[in-house]
């Protein structure tokens, strides 16, 4: 089916309500839209509706950030948005951002830049705070040009993360809460995890101890060599194949459309 597996929505760091994802993805042509909002189910609900009403399959999925590296990330699809476990988790993430939130007013005062905590705050419309709020205040007082010079000079550098990384929980934590909230687990753009092959497949091999279901094969920032490592290894190890835009809407990255990918779902 003609799918994107991987979508943001103000519920979390996207441009794009659920709703008016829903109607992007119908434009597109796509026939399955999975919103993967980060740490958060409160988009689902819109979500499902306006599915509904479009005709267009929605799958509810959301987006985990791991502890073991800065930018490795669990999807989990089809799960009950109403599990306690999940809840208490997705409390304790929200938590984690609004105290992180408060440290980088702090580590932005440090380089010379003075941000409130109020506009950022409004800019996530009581969602989620994510680093592209933060991106989208620092480009319209002018500290930058665009998101990307936000991110390289000031949001996704190893003092940020040195200084104002927030709690994660250890990637087995995620794979299990989602588990027992009866969903599918994928294991989200690994190259993002910066790791040797070796080391990925020895992370793989420990995720599938502990429910691991499939691997993310297909993203737009792979090199043709990176997608057919991670189909060949999913392969290898029995994985189905995922595969999604990591859609947040042009205004928060401008080089990333939401795509139409043909996957086999049957097992979601």
């Amino acid at each position: 089916m003609k799918a994107d597996l991987h979508t943001h929505s103000t519920a979390s760091d996207g441009q794009y309500t659920p709703s008016e994802l829903v109607q992007l993805a119908k434009k597109r042509g796509l026939e399955v839209l999975a919103l993967t909002d980060h740490d958060t189910v409160d988009g689902l609900g819109e979500a499902v509706q306006a599915g509904k009403e479009a005709g267009l399959r929605i799958i509810q999925g959301i987006e985990l950030a791991a502890a073991e590296y800065p930018t490795f990330h669990i999807l989990g699809y089809n799960f009950d948005p109403t599990s306690p476990a999940l809840a208490a988790l997705c409390h304790k993430l929200k938590e984690g951002r609004d105290q992180r939130a408060s440290k980088m007013i702090g580590y932005l005062r440090g380089k010379g830049v003075v941000l409130s905590l109020q506009e950022i705050e409004a800019l996530a419309g009581g969602h989620i705070v994510g680093r592209p709020h933060f991106a989208q205040a620092l480009v319209r007082h002018g500290y930058v040009s665009n998101n990307r010079e936000a991110f390289e000079r000031f949001l996704d550098t190893e003092e940020f993360y040195q200084q104002v990384e927030r709690p994660k929980p250890t990637a087995q934590t995620c794979v299990e809460t989602i588990k027992a909230a009866g969903g599918k687990v994928s294991l989200a753009h690994p190259y993002q995890i910066g790791v040797k092959d070796t080391v990925l497949e020895e992370i793989i091999q420990n995720l599938m101890r502990c429910g691991l279901d499939a691997i993310e094969c297909f993203y737009p920032k792979y090199t043709p060599e990176q997608q057919v490592f991670y189909l060949n290894m999913a392969e290898r190890y029995g994985l189905h194949i995922t595969g999604g835009s990591d859609f947040h809407g042009e205004r928060v990255k401008p080089d990333i459309q939401m795509t139409a990918l043909e996957l086999e779902l049957d097992w979601l």
